[in-house]
């Protein structure tokens, strides 16, 4: 399965964030861009690293015109406690159920592994995919590619 590529149309999706509400892909879209960052699993290293950069430059990650989610298979409790620890003040997205179904979706679920490889999407405000990247297990965004997906708005 490869990831989605610029130009293909984002699937829609409506995911329940760590404070259990839905969020929806067309609701943000109203707003402007999305971007869109599939990781693993909440509690992990790498995980904590890519999410705490965004964190720690939220405002290039936020604003009037770009909303950035982040998106696992954990579900909303776990993703509530982590980002509570972490300071993560942006959507954490649950796919919990049916499992993985969004990540499917977009070509980033690691079906041997049961979770998402770390998928990053721009989606313009017309629902079309401005930016892909993908990296495997065990590897990490680099900031080039925060730079890239920033750039492509």
């Amino acid at each position: 399965m490869a990831a989605l590529e610029t130009g293909a149309p984002a699937p829609e999706f409506a995911l329940r964030d760590q404070n259990n509400q839905t969020v929806s892909l067309a609701a943000l879209r109203e707003k402007g861009s999305v971007l869109v960052v599939f990781f693993p699993l909440a509690f992990t290293g790498t995980c904590e690293g890519e999410l705490g950069h965004i964190r720690d430059h939220l405002p290039q990650f936020d604003d009037e015109h770009l909303t950035t989610v982040a998106v696992s298979v954990g579900p909303p409790p776990t993703h509530k406690v982590w980002s509570s620890a972490q300071g993560f003040l942006f959507p954490i997205l649950s796919d919990f159920w049916p499992h993985g179904a969004v990540a499917r979706d977009y070509g980033v679920f690691d079906d041997t592994r049961g979770i998402a490889n770390r998928g990053t999407f721009l989606v313009g405000e017309d629902g079309v995919i401005k930016f892909s990247a993908m990296v495997g297990p065990g590897e990490a965004r680099g900031v080039q590619t925060w730079e890239a997906a920033l750039a492509a708005r």
